[in-house]
């Protein structure tokens, strides 16, 4: 899914929320952030695999897309600090029921597969 459909007035408004959190880290990047503002480098601590360029490519398109704010603090060495937005938060809240449902899906595949 390309970016732009996040933007086109034309398309089903459930895939242009899909669109804005698109991706293997967006929504573990939503899901660390709800606890509070972190920094850079807790948030690759915190997701094994994730590469420092796309987690700034990832948490620069979250922030155009008005998810995350990016604070710069004016200390030496600078200190970036990325958080919530409220319209974040938001949608945050709409997906806690998908992930109920997707927590639901995956025990039902557990089920199948011990009863098999």
């Amino acid at each position: 899914m390309t970016r732009s459909r996040a933007q086109d007035p034309d398309v089903c408004g459930v895939t242009a929320a899909i669109a804005v959190i698109d991706g293997k880290w967006k929504t573990a990047l939503l899901w660390l952030l709800e606890s509070g503002p972190h920094r850079p480098g807790e948030l690759r601590r915190r997701l094994p695999g994730l590469s420092e360029k796309v987690l700034t490519q990832a948490l620069r398109e979250m922030e155009t897309d008005g998810l995350v704010h990016r604070e710069v603090h004016d200390v030496l060495p600078l200190k970036t600090v990325y958080s919530l937005t409220a319209f974040g938060r938001e949608l945050s809240e709409m997906l806690a029921p998908l992930s109920d449902w997707g927590h639901r899906r995956l025990e039902k595949l557990a089920e199948a597969q011990s009863a098999s």
